[in-house]
């Protein structure tokens, strides 16, 4: 029987965990408990930011793994990793000026970003889980190498 590698199970387990509270903050402050809202949103930062340093210090010591099924979808995996990573990052800044606006009461821009963020932040989520799904469980992880191999192949 063939085990999850932990520490990518961990930090996948992290950034779902961060998605499922922005959507508990979401419902939160559409029943206007705005309190309840900071305190989840601010959970659901700190869940992206354990997440976040898994991620990178597996990436800095271990390295990356490489796509390892068939390679005729390697290609199809790629763009869709790319698309993934730029959603990440997106949401990620998307998510701190979210963040700032709301703790310095700058609401007005706040509920133009919120509702946005969030939608990206529900697609990285699930993007991240799919790419989690792809490299360890429907397929064997290909090689462990720096982050450009692993996504570009050279």
């Amino acid at each position: 029987m063939n085990s999850l590698p932990i520490l990518p199970t961990i930090s996948t387990s992290f950034i779902v965990l961060s998605a499922i509270t922005v959507a508990i903050g979401w419902w939160q402050i559409k029943q206007r408990r705005i309190e309840a809202h900071k305190k989840t949103m601010f959970f659901a930062a700190v869940f992206a930011l354990i997440f976040f340093i898994i991620y990178a210090s597996r990436t800095i010591f271990i390295g990356n793994t490489s796509f390892g099924g068939p390679d005729d979808i390697k290609i199809y995996y790629t763009v869709f990793l790319v698309f993934h990573i730029t959603l990440a990052t997106v949401g990620a800044v998307f998510g701190i000026v979210s963040l700032t606006t709301g703790y310095k009461n700058n609401l007005a821009l706040h509920r133009k970003l919120g509702p946005v963020t969030s939608i990206i932040w529900f697609f990285t989520g699930i993007t991240g889980v799919a790419v989690y799904l792809l490299l360890y469980v429907f397929y064997h992880g290909g090689e462990t190498t720096s982050m450009i191999k692993a996504i570009l192949g050279f």
